[in-house]
């Protein structure tokens, strides 16, 4: 018998939402649509510089096991947090959600992390963070108690960057797997793919069940421009596979059999931050409640639409109206 649904390990960030136009990106020399790390000195000058921003609890897992949450699902979560102002915020939104977070706080000078992102007309978001405290974990950080009693441990791919934390991932897979449940991986970023891309490739083949990426990041990955040829190889390695493709939807694989995820129509587009990490959330609720592929799909797809219609990376409404 498993207590939770989901487990999420990944960074814990508090998002710092802000509209931009694109003069913005130019004159600020940050890179459209993707993801660049930060100093201290770096964040404090784009703080200083965005408008009208809004501060909200982030983090990739973190935002996937609010949406867990928002389905109804069981969840908890392991990262950390510096004993700070930004450290609180974290804590109280995802404990207010009913999510287990009781990763003890992290004390040695750095400060809780933050990611500016900014949001062009588009609906593009540009991201630029800090990392500070959330790189800091470690195996110590390993609640093997959650991981036992969790169906799926959910790990980002964000994380995956220090050694530290490679050997808390490796330590969490192996209490899953030890205690009969399965892991989870989302590739998150085709930057962490190719910085890391030996250790992600051991990580997917011998300790990972459930492989989440877009084109991008599996093509990257398994080193071709095909899309369908890196799907397939990830199908050869993982029980199951789910690729998210944009406006194409998505396609899941399981034990090598395709289900074919269409996207929900008509949905005006404010802000593509959290749509993986809602669809994620979505498909592993249905995964973990038994449920079909198809219908997995179509929850994760609901998820996505949702969070894409509004600003910010989580949910604005209850996710059991989907259900």
């Amino acid at each position: 018998m498993s207590i939770y649904d989901v487990t999420g390990i990944g960074n814990a960030i508090v998002d710092v939402l802000a509209p931009c136009e694109d003069q913005f990106l130019i004159d600020y020399k940050i890179e459209k649509g993707s993801m660049t790390l930060i100093d201290e000195a770096r964040a404090k000058e784009l703080y200083a510089a965005q408008k009208n921003a809004t501060e909200v609890s982030g983090g990739s897992a973190a935002n996937t096991m609010a949406g867990i949450a928002s389905f109804g699902g069981k969840g908890a979560y392991i990262g950390l947090v510096a004993n700070d102002q930004l450290g609180d915020i974290f804590a109280h939104d995802l404990q207010s959600l009913d999510l287990i977070f009781n990763t003890p706080r992290y004390i040695g000078g750095q400060e809780t992390a933050r990611s500016f992102i900014f949001i062009t007309p588009d609906g593009e978001r540009s991201m630029n963070t800090f990392l500070g405290a959330c790189t800091e974990l470690s195996v110590e950080h390993v609640d093997a108690i959650l991981i036992s009693n969790s169906k799926v441990t959910y790990m980002e791919g964000y994380l995956f960057d220090k050694d530290p934390a490679k050997a808390a991932y490796y330590k969490a897979s192996e209490i899953a797997r030890d205690a009969g449940k399965e892991v989870a991986l989302t590739l998150s970023d085709s930057f962490c793919v190719n910085r890391h891309k030996a250790d992600f490739l051991d990580l997917v083949e011998n300790h990972v069940d459930i492989l989440f990426g877009n084109e991008p990041e599996l093509c990257a990955l398994f080193d071709t421009d095909n899309i369908d040829d890196a799907f397939k190889m990830a199908a050869d390695k993982c029980k199951v596979v789910v690729s998210t493709r944009g406006a194409n939807g998505a396609m899941i694989a399981l034990n090598g059999d395709q289900t074919k995820v269409s996207p929900v129509d008509g949905v005006t587009v404010k802000d593509l931050t959290g749509a993986g990490d809602q669809f994620a959330a979505g498909f592993l609720y249905g995964y973990t409640q038994g449920f079909d592929m198809t219908k997995c799909g179509e929850l994760a797809a609901k998820a996505a639409a949702e969070v894409i219609a509004h600003i910010g990376p989580r949910p604005q409404i209850d996710y059991k109206d989907f259900v």
